[in-house]
């Protein structure tokens, strides 16, 4: 067995629109083709002894695995159901899942599909963490293979593995929480790349959080929380009880810091955090001066302060609102009598809810050397054996990460506490504030208990909180989102998403020109580029999912239209959630042949992940003429509009009669249809992209762009104005229609690359009054052969005579096969059509603006747009 592709979904794709976070594995089974669980000799016994979870009911909790609004029951594996028979792809897509589970990162969905080769099947499965679940689908590949073949598996490493994996990608627990939070309120998320920031909602309503700050938290509140003796000496002004200290450099320094204070004490870094390099109970010079060697390690300065006994509390503060409390015990183990230090600390780590980092509820404990300078002060070590009841304490500080429990204490806290907590907050500036105080009781006043504040923490971790060792749970992430997002505020932008296979780049362009005309800061993707606000910030293809969100991540935009092409959503699905309106223009026979999609049926089905996405209340401009799109309605929850060239489409009539919106090219003009009136918006040959109602392809891009600026709510003077004043250019449309007219002849620019393109391009040449017809075409190596011929035909019968050059990329097939299917196609109807055959597409140009006859028109089909338009922005200058 082996994998010969694996793709990375990171939104709704074609292969779920609910789960967004895909791995889809396109897997050879080699020798064992054909062949199902029950024929394996052997397999279903030796897959349950290795992976028992896997026959067993599993449920999801919380977020699902593939980053879903949608949880899903993933029904067990069961011996009789491998008996019985379970294709060999269903039975990896089971292993890879369960392989993840048993590294904690808990997934639940998968399918797996035949492909058109013989024995070779797709298996898709959820992932939480993208290295992860591509690491799981080779290593669930090699262990069914091994499996099948009888060969024994050490599942330990391929473990230990993904546990790596998850440690160094996966969210942490305080971050996962607030993203979980988010996620259950629909608030989208992004993780910027290569960094540990956290993007919640889209463009300018968006707001990130790094751990537990946010983009509101204070640079100065932080900066005060650095620096421990700033941050005692504004709470000693502010009549906050904190212990006496000072700060020293060197071993002098320390000796008259005792002096001052005396024993027992507290080292620590100045600017430390997670008890990293605090020593505390200090009660002799020799442990001082150790104390002081372990915070230099992180710091030159280091304060002594007087200790305060007492247990040692973490109190949360959020948006100045104490919202937790938790009593936190350092590391520990209680001796049995029987037991050494090690058996004991084995035995704790056994408790299921310990774990790796933050994975789990709480941290494994681990024998540093720390814990080896505590048990040496107490004559003992690791061997050593713990008298029955007595507690050993392993760590000197009480953090979560080292070993530590926590207690929730949340109804016990003094109101006396409460205020205290809160004023500390605003006192360093924080907006999320960890305050860290000892005291002996924290139902009784810090002020009468002689209790302290001992520190403040900007970025305080979540984790003992929202799952204490012992106590009630709070969602501590819920305040954090309420600040973020206080209620009636928005995290989203309206998107306005385009498909089909012709008139995507123009009709986004409308409709982009349409949202920018009254104010909207816009973002918008095509195939020419990136666009913030007018400007083009990058070139080249851009309708996948990282094209929308450079757009939906920019701080600027308002506004998002998206070109959403089939590429981009094979490849890696759609860079957005959800949609307020999409518009689908149509479905032709296109980039058949290509990653596995064969069938214009099956182009449709790409398509209408678009639509699929459509929030309810959205709507869904569909092409009532397209047969394929107008179907599309019938797998859709939104609400459902459409738009068609013919006037007495009974599918317009019905769908109006129902009560729903229309757009119809009636009598000339834009009409919009609603319920029992209809309004037209202008006509038709108004608007310069029909070139006067000739370009029948742009009145219907119109109309899209019409309906959705309907939809969207803008009014039918602002659509007609929108329409009026876009101009068709190579500036505003590169690559669509450009016309350039010089003294003696005509040159348009345009992107026809399809059979269904160039046939609307011909009804368009069909009206034009030219005494010649010139074309510049080219074969594309990526489509099928008939295809191929079809376009060319359809080419030979528009022009008089044909330039027939090169694309750079061939796209695996030869230079000399292109050449003569393009041929034959073109004088297929036209036996005797001029064929002048140059390579170079830069050379090709030169002939035909050096040759073309007067009152001709020579056609550039151009691979390269912007080296096509500046080539005849220079001749222009010429003439």
């Amino acid at each position: 067995m082996k994998i010969v592709d694996l793709r990375t979904m990171r939104g709704p794709s074609y292969w779920s629109v609910k789960h967004y976070k895909l791995i889809v594995a396109k897997v050879d089974l080699q020798e064992f083709a054909g062949q199902w669980s029950s024929a394996v000799d052997g397999l279903p016994e030796r897959l349950l002894a290795l992976l028992p979870n896997m026959g067993q009911a599993q449920q999801p909790a919380g977020m699902s695995g593939a980053g879903s609004r949608h949880t899903t029951k993933h029904p067990p594996l069961t011996l009789e159901r491998l008996a019985d028979g379970e294709p060999l792809g269903h039975v990896i897509q089971h292993v890879a899942l369960e392989l993840q589970r048993l590294a904690a990162m808990p997934v639940f969905w998968g399918k797996s599909y035949p492909a058109r080769e013989e024995g070779v099947e797709y298996v898709v499965f959820a992932y939480q963490e993208e290295r992860a679940g591509r690491a799981a689908a080779e290593a669930a590949v090699a262990l069914v293979g091994a499996l099948c073949r009888g060969e024994d598996v050490d599942l330990g490493p391929i473990v230990a593995e993904l546990h790596e994996i998850r440690e160094e990608e996966f969210f942490g627990p305080s971050t996962y929480s607030i993203v979980a939070e988010a996620a259950s309120r629909n608030i989208p998320y992004i993780q910027l790349k290569n960094t540990s920031i956290i993007q919640l909602g889209y463009g300018v309503n968006q707001r990130r959080i790094w751990a537990t700050t946010t983009n509101l938290t204070s640079h100065a509140g932080v900066e005060v929380a650095g620096n421990k003796n700033r941050t005692k000496a504004m709470l000693e002004d502010s009549g906050v009880p904190v212990p006496r200290g000072t700060t020293v450099y060197s071993e002098a320094g320390l000796r008259d810091a005792i002096e001052e204070l005396g024993f027992p004490i507290v080292t620590k870094p100045l600017d430390g955090n997670h008890g990293k390099g605090a020593t505390i109970r200090i009660m002799n010079w020799e442990d001082a001066a150790e104390g002081l060697k372990a915070a230099q390690a992180y710091s030159r300065a280091v304060i002594v302060e007087q200790f305060i006994e007492g247990f040692d509390f973490r109190l949360l503060v959020v948006n100045g609102r104490l919202i937790a409390a938790a009593k936190r015990t350092p590391a520990a183990v209680k001796g049995d009598g029987t037991s050494t230090v090690q058996q004991l600390i084995d035995k704790v780590n056994e408790d299921p809810r310990r774990g790796v980092g933050h994975e789990k509820t709480l941290t494994s404990i681990k024998a540093d050397a720390h814990t080896l300078a505590l048990l040496a002060k107490q004559g003992r070590a690791l061997d050593t054996v713990l008298p029955a009841g007595e507690v050993q304490y392993l760590k000197s500080t009480a953090n979560i990460s080292t070993g530590g429990t926590a207690t929730d204490v949340t109804d016990l806290i003094h109101p006396y506490n409460l205020l205290l907590a809160e004023r500390v907050a605003g006192i360093v500036g924080l907006d999320i504030c960890g305050i860290d105080l000892m005291a002996n009781d924290i139902a009784v006043p810090l002020n009468e208990s002689r209790g302290a504040v001992i520190e403040v923490n900007a970025a305080p971790g979540f984790r003992m909180h929202i799952d204490p060792t012992e106590g009630l749970p709070r969602n501590v992430a819920a305040p954090v989102v309420d600040m973020l997002f206080p209620p009636g505020s928005t995290a989203r932008i309206p998107i306005i998403a385009i498909s089909g296979t012709n008139g995507k780049t123009t009709t986004t362009r409308l409709i982009a020109h349409l949202v920018a005309s009254i104010g909207y800061k816009v973002g918008f993707t095509t195939t020419d580029g990136i666009y913030i606000q007018g400007v083009q910030l990058q070139k080249g293809d851009c309708t996948g999912g990282q094209s929308a969100e450079f757009v939906l991540r920019d701080p600027t935009v308002n506004y998002a239209v998206l070109e959403t092409a089939r590429g981009g959503m094979l490849r890696s699905g759609l860079g957005f959630h959800t949609c307020d309106i999409a518009v689908v223009t149509n479905v032709a026979a296109d980039h058949l042949g290509l990653r596995d999609i064969y069938t214009v049926e099956e182009m449709a089905a790409v398509k209408a992940v678009v639509p699929r996405t459509v929030r309810k209340s959205g709507w869904a401009v569909l092409n009532a003429d397209d047969d394929l799109v107008y179907g599309m309605a019938r797998t859709l929850e939104c609400q459902v509009a459409l738009f068609s060239m013919n006037e007495h489409n009974p599918r317009i009539r019905e769908h109006v009669e129902a009560g729903g919106v229309a757009a119809v090219y009636e009598e000339g003009y834009v009409t919009i249809y609603r319920n029992s009136y209809k309004l037209r918006i202008d006509r038709a040959a108004e608007f310069p992209v029909t070139f006067g109602g000739r370009a029948g392809f742009n009145i219907e891009n119109s109309l899209a762009a019409a309906l959705a600026g309907y939809l969207a709510g803008f009014s039918p003077d602002t659509i007609k104005t929108a329409l009026r004043t876009f101009v068709p250019s190579a500036t505003k449309t590169p690559g669509r229609m450009n016309v350039y007219k010089f003294p003696k002849f005509e040159a348009i620019v345009d992107y026809a690359h399809n059979t269904a393109g160039i046939t609307k391009f011909a009804e368009f040449m069909d009206a034009t009054t030219a005494t010649r017809k010139i074309g510049i075409v080219s074969g594309l190596g990526d489509r099928r052969d008939e295809d191929t011929l079809g376009f060319a035909r359809i080419a030979g019968r528009i022009f008089d005579e044909v330039i027939l050059r090169q694309d750079r990329d061939l796209r695996g097939k030869s230079a000399e096969f292109l050449r003569e299917i393009m041929t034959r196609g073109l004088r297929l109807d036209k036996p005797d059509l001029p064929i002048t055959y140059i390579e170079n597409e830069p050379d090709a140009i030169d002939y035909a603006l050096a040759n073309a006859p007067e009152g001709s028109v020579v056609t550039m089909f151009t691979e390269n747009i912007t080296a096509t338009i500046a080539k005849l922005d220079a001749f222009e200058k010429t003439v």
